[in-house]
């Protein structure tokens, strides 16, 4: 396997959907609480990363498995393992190595921070091996615009803000008699909100990519969102969501969570209308559907620069 059939396998250009929410938790951390843990930083970026790789490759590996058209750009060029002419053994070797380095360095990140983060992530690890494996995958449900858009928005987000201040937002303990559970609402509901960008971009990601994919997926038996909901529904709730994800803005700036320098954000809307009327004429994996990807990358590194801005004029 060589380094560039890797990075198709693993798809390295949609790690982004994992490491954009990541580093903004990372900031806001920084901003809300003035915290970091450079070593719990480390840990859950290769945690994260190679679990979000791991599951790529599975789901690469169970549609090469499962597909029952074998013609296409979908299965010729899209998928790596056909692409490249990658043996299976091989696929299987890489796939299991990511998952115990995510597993390996997960479990040290929860010695340094509690079970918080081991019921968090092991949830978050269910979630993703279910996303592309079993009898029903939550991929080939319409259910994947949701549990996408939730834990790889705002679960992601959560977790990178905990891993610096822990008991400052949950405390959880365990003994023989008792559990006690402490939760910051106000704070952990500040990250849900801090997170609508996110959660929600991530979801049309996903919505872009079975939208594009329609007839495969009916023909492979995979029952998305769009085919339940017919194509122009789903183009519709495709410009909707776009437009709901900066409702969080007015929300924040009245609660004086974020700093006023967040309007900038608001310029964003220029290149995202740009974005979305070329994908409504058109949507193919090869010409329009980056246009989801560039969408979540302008909307969500806007607030991470900003938070960033605001964090220097602080000092």
């Amino acid at each position: 396997m060589t380094w560039k059939s890797f990075l198709n396998l693993v798809e390295i250009r949609t790690k982004l959907a994992s490491m954009i929410p990541f580093f903004l938790g990372s900031v806001y951390v920084v901003f809300r609480f003035e915290e970091f843990q450079l070593a719990n930083f480390i840990l859950m970026f290769v945690s994260l990363l190679t679990f979000d790789m791991f599951t790529t490759a599975m789901n690469n590996y169970y549609d090469f498995k499962k597909a029952r058209k074998k013609e296409g750009y979908g299965y010729q060029e899209h998928n790596a393992i056909v692409k490249f002419g990658l043996k299976e053994s091989t696929v299987v070797t890489l796939i299991i190595t990511l998952f115990v380095t995510a597993v390996g360095t997960g479990m040290w990140l929860v010695f340094n921070t509690g079970l918080v983060v081991f019921l968090v992530g092991g949830l978050s690890f269910c979630v993703g091996i279910l996303y592309s494996f079993g009898p029903i995958p939550i991929s080939r449900m319409p259910l994947g615009e949701l549990f996408s858009g939730l834990f790889m928005g705002f679960v992601i987000i959560f977790v990178a803000t905990y891993i610096h201040v822990t008991d400052q937002l949950v405390s959880l303990s365990l003994d023989l008699h008792n559990l006690n559970l402490h939760i910051d609402m106000l704070e952990v509901l500040l990250i849900f909100l801090i997170s609508i960008p996110a959660i929600l971009c991530i979801a049309n990601i996903m919505l872009a990519n079975n939208i594009c994919d329609m007839d495969e997926d009916v023909e492979n038996k995979r029952y998305t969102l769009p085919v339940y909901i017919g194509k122009p529904n789903a183009l519709n709730l495709f410009r909707f969501i776009y437009y709901a994800s900066y409702l969080d803005l007015i929300v924040l700036l009245f609660l004086k969570v974020n700093p006023m320098i967040v309007v900038l954000v608001l310029l964003t809307l220029i290149p995202l209308k740009r974005n979305i009327s070329a994908f409504m004429k058109k949507q193919t994996k090869q010409h329009t559907f980056g246009l989801a990807v560039q969408n979540f990358l302008i909307t969500n590194m806007a607030r991470i620069v900003v938070f960033s801005v605001a964090i220097v004029m602080a000092l």
